[in-house]
C-alpha cells in the first residue's frame, strides 16, 4: 500500500525522492484509500470478533496455553492472573502491553561505525585476523544480551515477534562480519514487532545487514543482483509461484543504486548506477523505483495471505485453517498492516484455544532453552553456555542456516538435537544420587528416532564438540537448586502443588506413565524414593509432552 512509503523512517532524502514520485495527486488518493481500508477492517474485525465471541473468564488452563504460546514460558502468577480475563481482553492487554526497545542496557560497541575501505587496504593480515576475531566475539556478546532480554523483557510476546521476525527476514552474521549491523536490524525488528508490516519491509529494505547479505549494496544499472528482488518477494512477501521470472529481473532493476555507506554504515541511494528507465512489474510499465515496488507487492493480497499463513504456523497451529486465513489476511491488509490488530485477532480466536491445537507445535532450541530457565527461575550471571546449547541443538541465533531461516516444526526434532536436550536437562536435573533414572523417557524416545533402532551417537566433534566442552565446563558453574525450588513452590502450592507444577511445565498432561506422586501430593502406597518434589519435577521435563508448547 502506498500509504506505507509516506510513513517510514527513511532519511530525508530518499523521502523527498520518494514524495517526489508519488506527488500531490497520489497523496490525496492515498487519504482516501486509507480511509476506506480503516473502515473495511473495523468492519471485517467485528465480524471476526462476533463469531469468535467469548465473554466469561478463560480460566487456568486457557491462560497458560496463552502465556506459553506469546512467550517462553508461563509464570504461576501470570496464569493466576489472566485466568480472570476474557480471551478479548488478555488478548488486548498483551499488545497494549507490547514494547519496542529492550530493557537490557545496550552494549558499548553497538554505535561505532565499520572499518572504512581505506583503512581495510592498511591493515597487516595480523590485524585483520584480529578484527575478525573481534567481531566474532561481539557476535556472541549480542547472542547474550538478547538471551538476557528474553528473559527479563517486560512483554514477552515483544521478543517473541522480534524472534519470528528475525527469522522471517533472515540475515546471517556469517556473511555481514560487522556486529553492529546485526544489532541494529535486531532493533528494527523489535521496533517493528507488533507494529506496522509494510512500514517494517521499507525499512528492512534499506537496512545494511539486509543490503550486504543479499548482496544488494553492490547492485548496479550495469549488472542488477537479482537475490533481493527474489527474495523479497519469495520469502518476505507474496510467497512462491506469484510472481514469474520477469518479475524478478524487473524489480532488481527496481532497486538498483540501494546502497550502504562503508564511511557511515548508513543507508545511501546512489542515484549514478541507478535504473531510471521502465520496468514492467506484474504487467504494469513505468519508471518504478524501489519504494514503488514494495508498495505494488503490498496491494497484493497474496502478501497479507503469506504473513497471516506463517504467524498462524507460528502461534496456532501446523496446519492453517484456509477460510479463517483468508478472513484475517483480508482485515490484515484493511487495517494497512497493523501487526497487533492482526494479533489481536489471532490470540482471541476459538480455533487458537481448541483443544486439537494444543501441544501441536514443538519448542525451538531458543524456546525449550530459555523457557527451561524462566519455568524454573534459574539465574545465573553467565548466559553463554545456554547460548551455545542451542547453536547445538539447531537454532544460533544471528546465523540460520540460509535465506529461507530455520525450517521450524519437526525439523527441531532429530535424534541428536532430542539426545542434546535432555543432556541439558541431565545437567540442570540430576540428582546427585542417580543422575539418569528420572529421563528414561526421553532415553526411550530418542532410541526409537534412530534410524535401525540406533538410538546411541557419538559426541561431537570439531567445532561442535569444543562448543559442548565450553557449555559443559561453564554449566558447572551454575547456581540453582531444584530441591529448593520445588519445596517453594509446595508451600505456595499445599495440596494443590502437583497439579499446578503440572500445568505451569507442560502443555498438555504427561504422555508417559507415572507413578501416583504425579497425581498427588500424598500417598502411602508409592515408592518413598519417588514421593519428592525434586522428583515431580524431573519427571515432568522428562515427559514428550515437555518438548511442546
Amino acid at each position: 500500500m502506498k500509504k506505507s512509503s509516506l510513513a517510514r523512517n527513511g532519511t530525508n532524502r530518499i523521502s523527498r525522492f520518494a514524495l517526489g514520485l508519488v506527488g500531490t495527486v497520489s497523496l490525496v488518493l492515498l487519504a482516501a484509500l486509507s480511509t476506506a481500508g480503516a473502515q473495511s477492517a473495523q468492519a471485517g474485525e467485528q465480524s471476526f470478533a462476533q463469531r469468535n465471541v467469548q465473554t466469561s473468564s478463560m480460566g487456568l488452563d486457557d491462560a497458560r496455553h496463552l502465556l506459553s504460546r506469546v512467550g517462553f514460558a508461563a509464570t504461576s502468577a501470570d496464569i493466576q492472573a489472566f485466568a480472570k480475563m476474557t480471551r478479548f481482553e488478555a488478548a488486548d492487554q498483551l499488545v497494549k502491553g507490547a514494547t519496542s526497545v529492550a530493557v537490557t542496557p545496550a552494549l558499548p560497541w553497538v554505535d561505532e561505525l565499520p572499518l572504512s575501505p581505506a583503512k581495510r587496504q592498511t591493515m597487516s593480515r595480523e590485524e585483520n585476523q584480529a578484527e575478525r576475531r573481534r567481531n566474532n566475539e561481539r557476535t556472541f556478546e549480542l547472542r547474550d544480551w538478547w538471551f538476557r532480554e528474553m528473559l527479563n523483557t517486560p512483554s514477552p510476546l515483544t521478543e517473541k515477534m522480534t524472534l519470528f521476525w528475525h527469522n522471517h527476514f533472515a540475515t546471517s552474521q556469517q556473511k555481514v562480519r560487522f556486529a553492529a549491523y546485526i544489532y541494529r536490524q535486531n532493533t528494527l525488528l523489535r521496533r517493528n514487532a507488533l507494529g506496522n508490516f509494510a512500514n517494517m519491509l521499507h525499512e528492512m529494505s534499506r537496512d545494511p545487514a539486509m543490503l550486504i547479505y543479499l548482496d544488494g549494496a553492490n547492485s548496479r544499472k550495469q549488472q542488477p543482483n537479482e537475490n533481493f528482488g527474489r527474495e523479497v518477494m519469495e520469502l518476505f512477501t507474496l510467497g512462491e509461484g506469484n510472481y514469474t521470472e520477469k518479475d524478478i529481473k524487473e524489480v532488481a532493476r527496481a532497486f538498483t543504486g540501494w546502497s550502504v555507506d562503508r564511511e557511515t554504515g548508513q543507508f545511501m541511494f546512489r542515484k549514478a548506477i541507478h535504473d531510471h528507465n521502465d520496468k514492467t512489474i506484474f504487467g504494469k510499465t513505468g519508471n518504478f523505483e524501489g519504494d514503488q515496488v514494495l508498495d505494488m507487492i503490498l496491494n497484493r493480497p497474496e502478501t497479507a495471505r503469506f504473513i497471516t499463513d506463517k504467524l498462524w504456523r507460528e502461534f496456532v497451529s501446523p496446519k492453517p485453517d484456509e477460510k479463517e486465513v483468508k478472513q484475517l489476511a483480508a482485515i490484515f491488509q484493511a487495517s494497512g498492516y497493523n501487526i497487533g490488530k492482526l494479533m489481536r485477532l489471532i490470540l482471541s480466536s476459538d480455533a487458537f484455544y481448541t483443544l486439537d491445537n494444543r501441544a501441536t507445535l514443538i519448542k525451538s532450541p531458543v524456546e525449550f532453552v530459555v523457557g527451561t530457565l524462566k519455568t524454573f527461575d534459574i539465574e545465573t550471571p553467565n548466559l553463554r553456555p545456554f547460548v551455545l546449547t542451542a547453536a547445538l541443538l539447531g537454532q544460533n541465533v544471528f546465523a540460520p542456516p540460509n535465506v529461507k531461516g530455520w525450517p521450524g516444526g519437526e525439523a527441531w526434532i532429530n535424534t541428536a538435537t532430542l539426545l542434546g536436550r535432555k543432556q541439558l536437562l541431565d545437567r540442570l536435573f540430576r540428582n546427585e544420587d542417580r543422575m539418569e533414572v528420572t529421563m528414561r523417557a526421553m532415553d526411550d524416545m530418542a532410541a526409537r528416532m534412530g534410524e535401525g533402532g540406533q538410538g546411541q551417537m557419538q559426541g561431537p566433534t570439531g567445532k561442535e564438540g569444543r562448543m559442548a566442552q565450553q557449555m559443559g565446563r561453564s554449566m558447572g558453574g551454575i547456581k540453582w537448586n531444584l530441591n529448593a525450588w520445588t519445596q517453594r513452590f509446595v508451600d505456595q502450592r499445599g495440596p494443590n502443588a502437583m497439579q499446578d507444577m503440572t500445568r505451569l511445565v507442560l502443555a498438555i498432561p504427561p504422555q508417559t506413565a507415572s507413578p501416583a506422586p504425579m497425581l498427588t501430593l500424598a500417598s502411602s502406597a508409592v515408592d518413598p524414593a519417588m514421593n519428592k518434589p525434586a522428583d515431580w519435577a524431573r519427571q515432568l521435563v522428562a515427559d514428550p509432552a515437555y518438548q511442546l508448547k
